[in-house]
């Protein structure tokens, strides 16, 4: 009775070339799958991914040019908070 466990992967590049993973973890018992489970991962053009299997890695050297990546962050919204704290004017007292 020899319980294995083996990962499987399915890949996919989403129309914004962002880079979807799903990963299966599949048990075997005597080279007879007893359970399997499903775990994803969604990467943004230019995202970090050398943690990732070298399939990944590869998928995203070949799609996410510097054209794609910069073209990616042009399509973020623009944040709408102040880049820096606003100036607060001192606060008066009165004097008694």
């Amino acid at each position: 009775m020899a319980l294995t466990e083996t990962f499987a992967y399915k890949i996919e590049v989403n129309e914004n070339r962002s880079i979807g993973v799903r990963r299966a973890d599949i048990v075997l018992k005597d080279d007879v799958e007893i359970a399997r489970s499903y775990h994803r991962k969604c990467f943004a053009p230019g995202s970090d991914v050398s943690a990732e299997p070298k399939e990944v890695q590869d998928v995203a050297d070949a799609v996410w040019t510097d054209e794609v990546v910069a073209e990616y962050r042009a399509s973020l919204p623009v944040d709408d908070q102040p880049s820096e704290a606003p100036e607060v004017a001192p606060m008066q007292t009165k004097k008694k």
